[in-house]
């Protein structure tokens, strides 16, 4: 089996959320576990872009509407975070369209809403 796609990279970023998952637990709102992200990855000297705004684009042409993920980190990895009960098809999607508007080939979806951090890594093939 050959190695996945930024697995180091994924590996730190998931490390720094499990830490902060066991700090804080389940609860919080979003923005929150957000914030306590951003320490992390400052702590940890991780890479990243808090809410990048990132270009659209239809038939080749940007569009005015931006797509907005929680982080880009590494320059290379879309990550999206939940405090939801469970996640869902539709937090799915959004890390897909930040792939998408994005060169990013890897996305995270993590969710701090349950009583363990529950996440799904995502790699984005782009078309011809």
């Amino acid at each position: 089996m050959g190695k996945l796609l930024h697995a180091e990279q994924t590996g730190k970023i998931i490390g720094a959320a499990m830490q902060d998952h066991r700090v804080m637990g389940p609860g919080y709102l979003e923005a929150v576990y957000q914030e306590c992200l951003t320490r992390e990855f400052r702590a940890r000297a991780l890479p990243f872009v808090e809410k990048p705004r990132m270009l659209i684009r239809y038939q080749g042409e940007a569009l005015t509407k931006v797509y907005i993920p929680d982080f880009l980190v590494f320059e290379c990895i879309v990550l999206e975070i939940k405090a939801a009960t469970t996640l869902l098809d539709v937090h799915a999607s959004q890390v897909l369209n930040a792939l998408r508007a994005s060169n990013a080939r890897i996305g995270l979806l993590m969710n701090f809403g349950e009583s363990s951090l529950k996440w799904r890594r995502f790699v984005h093939t782009p078309r011809p």
